[in-house]
């Protein structure tokens, strides 16, 4: 009989590090969903509402996402009226996104995914323990992120 043994690199860190991140995903779709906002159009539209207009080769940097997956995400926004998008004054090829103001009085509605989330995973956990986990897995990412910077890749 085979042995039930459990994988050693299933119980790693970078491995939990994966399964609270798809869990996170879970969270936020089913939050957002009855909102028909998606994670990554909350992201957008986040960043807008808290930094105000901003252009969206910025975004693509912020957001940490492929340039084409933001522009499905915008058209997706601006077809739902709630993110406008306009040429950037110094560079008509660029493009500039601002918030709409239907798109501003649905934030006011939406809830906030990333407070649920950190109030029921962190929830007697203590302080201290979670600022060692976020310093080890910044150090751990900076460390990694390093040995490919990027445009580097081979």
């Amino acid at each position: 009989m085979a042995s039930k043994q459990v994988d050693p690199e299933h119980q790693s860190a970078g491995a939990w590090a994966k399964k609270y991140y798809f869990a996170t995903r879970v969270v936020m779709e089913a939050v957002l969903r009855p909102h028909d906002v998606g994670p990554t159009q909350w992201y957008v539209m986040y960043e807008l509402m808290t930094v105000g207009p901003t252009s969206q080769r910025d975004l693509t940097r912020m957001l940490q996402i492929e340039r084409a997956t933001l522009t499905g995400v915008v058209a997706a926004l601006v077809r739902k009226g709630l993110v406008e998008q306009t040429p950037d004054a110094t560079d008509q090829r660029q493009k500039v996104l601002t918030i709409t103001p239907a798109g501003a009085a649905l934030w006011q509605k939406l809830p906030d995914p990333i407070a649920l989330i950190l109030e029921t995973a962190f929830d007697g956990v203590a302080q201290a323990d979670i600022d060692t986990t976020a310093r080890v897995l910044r150090e751990a990412t900076g460390k990694l992120n390093s040995l490919f910077p990027k445009g580097k890749e081979s």
